[in-house]
């Protein structure tokens, strides 16, 4: 089994790279490939289990869309065969049609998906997140619990392809309920941190659907589940603030 992560070097804000890091912890069997801005996508020749990208800085995404760039037929085509990708926090903002700030285009994405990011310079939006996750074979949603730390926000069909639906804090923007992207395999949030480690439930299920893990065991089960429960109570009380 192999994850490639795509540019580690500068998609790593809020910890993001702890979600591969605790796939390796429940999986030690896995190999971790660490693809940087100066490789070849590994992608490009093999099919990995996995394709992670995390959250960078604004400065980042440019310097991603134009390596990516040359490769744009081949990431439509591996999200078209089912791939697997998780991309956290801004990394799925590359796959915008344009990134746009303060009104003022800032750069063209590689417009796979057809949204715009628009941000605002020095303007943070900081909150706690809850939504549900829903898949054909679950019985119930899955509460997916997490933190957003963001200078803007999505807007266009927003609608076509939503990963999970808010019931507290922001969506894909301020008024859509739609977080997230989710074809076929790819899956893709403005949750940022370790997603994977705050939500057990969610990563159980991840790895035997997706990632196709017989029978998969959590690192530190017994006590993710505690705090993720703990959590999804707090977060979901009313009386809790959710933006900081």
């Amino acid at each position: 089994m192999k994850i490639e992560v795509l540019f580690p070097e500068i998609c790593n804000l809020y910890g993001d790279l702890f979600n591969v890091k605790y796939l390796k912890e429940c999986l030690p069997e896995c190999q971790i490939v660490n693809t940087s801005l100066k490789d070849e996508p590994l992608f490009l020749t093999e099919k990995p289990d996995l394709i992670y990208m995390g959250t960078t800085t604004e400065s980042g995404q440019q310097l991603i869309i134009d390596k990516l760039l040359p490769y744009k037929e081949k990431v439509v085509d591996c999200i078209d065969k089912g791939y697997n990708f998780l991309f956290t926090g801004n990394a799925m903002e590359v796959l915008f049609n344009e990134i746009i700030e303060e009104d003022k285009k800032i750069c063209d994405g590689l417009g796979i998906f057809d949204l715009s990011a628009k941000r605002k310079a020095r303007k943070r939006f900081n909150s706690l997140y809850v939504g549900d996750f829903n898949e054909g074979n679950l019985n119930e949603p899955i509460k997916i619990v997490g933190f957003k730390s963001l200078f803007g926000f999505a807007y266009g069909k927003t609608d076509l392809y939503p990963l999970f639906i808010t019931e507290r804090g922001d969506g894909m923007n301020k008024e859509c309920m739609e977080e997230g992207i989710r074809k076929n395999n790819f899956f893709g949030t403005y949750i940022t941190g370790p997603l994977l480690v705050l939500n057990p439930v969610f990563t159980k299920w991840f790895m035997s659907e997706i990632i196709e893990v017989q029978n998969p065991v959590l690192a530190f089960e017994e006590a993710a589940m505690d705090a993720y429960n703990d959590r999804v109570k707090e977060y979901t009380n009313p009386n809790t603030g959710i933006y900081y």
